[in-house]
């Protein structure tokens, strides 16, 4: 008997399936489109979505050999995914990395709202998220609120149509309207947005046996499965992501080199008297995970790719791993995305630049310079999410350059280690799944399920060097911010 765990990404739908002792017996993925109908815009067809994940359960299905037992889901996070009163959608989902409600996002930054919002979700707000895209919308195209039953997420939308059920997990209930202490929805974060209307639209945030409902007929057919067995609602990407790599305990982090970076931490409490910065997600049983999720990560990589004239990302790895000097090297700032950034720092102006270029800078310094640019990126979010931190996992597609996990190790000071396998957000959504249905804690099933790593240990002279190039990388940020503005304006 298996169980198949569905990983819907931004571009790529996974569905992985495990034995009962969790080894992967067979994958199936399936791209999905990004849409932008205009540059700031990020959409998806949310049919497409179903439709690929319906094709991959029946491949992987099929490929397992076995029967199936039980499904769990996890997905991206964020953005808005309305749905009308007969569950179908009311218009294409309006994704996380969206930038549309820029103007929205800034406004309530001016007023301070995002700063008193965090004092109580411990989260802060950017464009990408359900209350400001709902704001966008209210002023935009208010007939899709109008139209709407309720706002999903991509999780969410996936588990209507297995279940029939529209709900939420901790993990998706938790940001925008969250508060992180009570693990319910606040009735003053929907003030404090003007968005006190949204409240007849969220699904009810589902908690342990509940996060479990049996697969309803329609689906299984579309699937090839039986009906009735078990559909669990995993948290969402970023945390299940961190369960499939080992970290489930206080103090242990992971760093997701994705599309977005994501280094995340999990902590037994939250400060909510600190400069607001990232994403804190209850996790329940008075844990939490303060991530700061970037808006820039493996995309800065494919660009730089693409900007030299490589033809796969392992050829700019080569180019940066002659680059002979660190402390040659110029700056770079890799703040690329059109929507700016969100973590560490809400910056929607922001751009990226680099510094200290001369007549000697090399094709493989500036190649190194960027590999460099994310790895003081990704030190910054650990810093800020924990001053306690002894080892750090990562993961994703980025984990596989063994330069860049090297970089980590100097730059932060810390033990990387890189699991085993490539599905670790579809393997930590199956343990989850475990976890659920067999009623234990989560630490009891991965101490059952042991992964191999590599390891990746900081040199001390690298680490010297790093720790000085990070504190000016720092000061260049501060002076170079304060033209972000200036610049976005010429576009």
């Amino acid at each position: 008997m298996a169980w198949i765990a569905i990983d819907a990404g931004t571009s790529i739908i996974k569905s992985v399936a495990f034995s009962a002792d969790g080894h992967e017996l067979a994958l199936s993925r399936a791209k999905t489109n990004v849409l932008h109908p205009r540059p700031e815009f990020s959409e998806q067809s949310m049919e497409e979505v179903w439709q690929a994940v319906c094709r991959t359960v029946r491949e992987c299905a099929d490929m397992c050999g076995e029967a199936i037992e039980g499904l769990v889901t996890t997905a991206q996070g964020d953005g808005c995914w309305l749905v009308d009163a007969n569950g179908q959608p009311v218009r294409d989902a309006i994704l996380w990395n969206d930038a549309r409600a820029h103007a929205v996002v800034e406004k309530w930054r001016t007023q301070g709202i995002i700063t008193e919002g965090f004092r109580i979700s411990g989260c802060v707000t950017y464009a990408g998220l359900a209350n400001a895209i709902a704001a966008w919308l209210n002023e935009e195209e208010p007939e899709s609120l109008q139209r709407a039953a309720w706002i999903l997420s991509c999780n969410g939308w996936i588990v209507s149509r297995m279940t029939g059920r529209f709900m939420a997990d901790l993990s998706d209930g938790s940001n925008p309207y969250g508060d992180v202490r009570t693990g319910e929805y606040s009735a003053e974060l929907l003030r404090f947005y003007g968005r006190q209307e949204d409240v007849s639209l969220l699904p009810g945030i589902a908690k342990h046996a509940d996060l479990k409902a049996p697969l309803i007929a329609e689906a299984a057919q579309q699937m090839g499965l039986r009906s009735g067995i078990p559909v669990v609602m995993a948290p969402y990407d970023i945390i299940s992501t961190a369960y499939g790599c080992g970290a489930s305990s206080v103090g242990q982090a992971c760093v997701i080199l994705g599309t977005t970076l994501c280094p995340e931490v999990i902590t037994d409490d939250v400060d909510l008297t600190l400069e607001p910065a990232g994403t804190t997600i209850a996790l329940g049983e008075n844990r939490f995970l303060r991530a700061m999720p970037t808006l820039t990560g493996c995309e800065v990589i494919e660009w730089a790719a693409r900007a030299m004239g490589c033809d796969s990302l392992y050829a700019l790895e080569q180019i940066a791993a002659e680059s002979i000097s660190s402390a040659a090297l110029p700056y770079f700032l890799p703040y690329l995305s059109l929507a700016g950034e969100r973590a560490p720092f809400l910056a929607p102006e922001a751009s990226g630049s680099f510094h200290d270029l001369t007549l000697t800078t090399s094709r493989n310094d500036i190649a190194r310079s960027v590999y460099e640019g994310l790895s003081f990126v990704v030190c910054e979010c650990l810093q800020i999410s924990s001053p306690r931190l002894h080892e750090v996992r990562v993961t994703g597609g980025g984990a596989k350059s063994n330069l860049w996990c090297q970089m980590i190790a100097d730059v932060t000071g810390l033990t990387v280690l890189r699991p085993e396998g490539n599905e670790q957000g579809a393997r930590g959504a199956f343990i989850f799944s475990q976890a659920i249905e067999r009623g234990v804690p989560l630490s009891q099933i991965l101490d059952q399920m042991p992964l191999a790593t590599t390891v990746f240990v900081p040199q001390e002279k690298e680490r010297t060097l790093s720790q000085q190039r990070f504190q000016r990388w720092k000061r260049l940020r501060s002076i170079t911010s304060s033209t972000w503005s200036d610049l976005q304006g010429e576009q």
